[in-house]
């Protein structure tokens, strides 16, 4: 469903409600958040072990993993030696740790920028198989990562406003108050285009508040810029939450 605002879209879902009798569950929109590792954390070790009747399950692996610059995303490295683990389970391995990855191992959300290398492990001649391996690798990263300091990442949003001069400081104190960093103005006619990025947690129904604080007569366009680590505080709260 799309509209000219959220007034528009408000009307909308009211007359779901009215007209057509729909149960609608209405919230803010959910900000694509994203788990990543601070430091490195080496030689850490996963065994699944799992003996029953017939055959058992083993599957025994040693990854380092360090982090990576903004944006990089995430690369799986195999360093295995001498054939301490037979190459035919290192894709399982490396599967269990994208899938723990795509899971997340602080709040849930995906992890990226970060490098897991697989340096060591054994293998059972008997009771090895690829979902031992799987489940191994997926152990190891979880554990990894709660070592190497997670942090939780959020989306910037590049914003630029466009405002008549006499609602600029305004505007400016507002966007400041919402984490927000001010790049910069530009003087064009009788307008102010206020430049700046801001955490898109934060500009949840940001046209009424623009609207609000300009009489109407202010615009806005945004943009995704980058991901940057969610202070302290806030990862707490949302942690509690």
């Amino acid at each position: 469903m799309s509209g000219m605002g959220e007034l528009h879209l408000e009307i909308l879902v009211d007359r779901m409600k009215r007209e057509m009798g729909m149960d609608v569950n209405v919230g803010k929109p959910q900000v694509a958040y994203k788990e990543t590792v601070t430091k490195e954390a080496l030689e850490v070790e996963a065994k699944y072990i799992k003996q029953t009747g017939g055959h058992g399950q083993y599957g025994h692996c040693v990854i380092n993993i360090k982090p990576l610059p903004r944006g990089e995303g995430f690369k799986f490295e195999n360093k295995i030696k001498g054939g301490a683990i037979p190459s035919e389970f290192i894709p399982s391995i490396e599967k269990g740790v994208i899938e723990a990855m795509e899971k997340g191992v602080y709040l849930g959300f995906p992890m990226t920028d970060f490098q897991v290398t697989l340096v060591d492990g054994s293998y059972h001649d008997v009771d090895s198989s690829d979902i031992a391996f799987k489940i191994a690798g997926s152990m190891a990263l979880q554990d990894a990562a709660k070592k190497a300091g997670l942090v939780l990442l959020e989306p910037i949003m590049k914003l630029e406003v466009t405002v008549p001069d006499e609602f600029m400081g305004v505007v400016i104190g507002d966007i400041s108050s919402k984490r927000g960093k001010i790049l910069g103005t530009e003087k064009r006619s009788r307008a102010v285009v206020i430049k700046g990025y801001v955490p898109l947690a934060e500009l949840s129904g940001y046209a009424t508040i623009l609207r609000s604080l300009t009489e109407g007569r202010g615009i806005f366009y945004m943009e995704p810029s980058h991901y940057e680590e969610v202070p302290q505080n806030i990862a707490r709260a949302m942690a509690e939450k």
